[in-house]
């Protein structure tokens, strides 16, 4: 009997980093899975409904990988080095999940872009979480967790989608910047949290 998965798998294997899951047919999907187009029914009530499936599966799935990666990280070591390598190597492995998550939210429809929104909500959520830990366990605190976790969430995905076709080369000078930028961020955010209201706001007005 096919099942969800079966239907998810076929979906998979007919995209990529060249051709987006907005692009898919029903007629394509159930070819691919071998079905009739009934039996792709019991399941999702049309492709869209299983593009956001697969939008969602790909957050989780980076979302486990990446907080699997700093759990490995003690509180003493840096973090953000192994965090990127760790997602540009499943940027390099052919990763179709991330790929999926990486290209949708700017082509498809608006429930595709929703779920990439909701799926960088959750990094973003994640994320703010581990920066005010890891401040706290140094002693440090960081300015507005919330926005230096949401700069750093959209740089990352947003130089991800230009190293979808870089070579090993070029991917490996994309992750560099991408540390250095992060960093960048999170020292910041840091140096934002001992300034005095003073110095805030000269800050913000030298940046308008």
């Amino acid at each position: 009997m096919i099942t969800r998965q079966d239907i998810i798998d076929a979906a998979l294997r007919l995209i990529g980093p060249h051709r987006s899951v907005s692009t898919l047919s029903l007629r394509e999907v159930t070819r691919e899975a071998g079905i009739a187009p009934n039996s792709f029914y019991r399941h999702f009530r049309d492709v869209d409904e299983l593009a956001v499936a697969l939008i969602d599966m790909a957050g989780q799935s980076l979302r486990q990988i990446i907080r699997d990666a700093r759990l490995q990280v003690s509180s003493t070591q840096e973090v953000t080095r192994p965090s990127v390598m760790v997602f540009m190597a499943q940027l390099a492995s052919d990763a179709k999940l991330l790929h999926v998550l990486l290209c949708e939210g700017t082509v498809g429809s608006d429930a595709f872009k929703q779920a990439v929104e909701r799926e960088l909500q959750y990094f973003e959520d994640e994320l703010c979480t581990d920066l005010v830990r890891l401040a706290d366990q140094r002693g440090q605190r960081v300015h507005a967790p919330e926005l230096a976790a949401k700069a750093i969430t959209r740089l990352v995905f947003a130089l991800g989608g230009t190293a979808i076709d870089a070579s090993p080369q070029e991917r490996e000078a994309i992750a560099d910047q991408m540390v250095t930028m992060v960093r960048m961020i999170i020292f910041g955010a840091q140096a934002m949290a001992v300034a005095n209201p003073e110095q805030l706001r000269q800050t913000g007005a030298a940046g308008r």
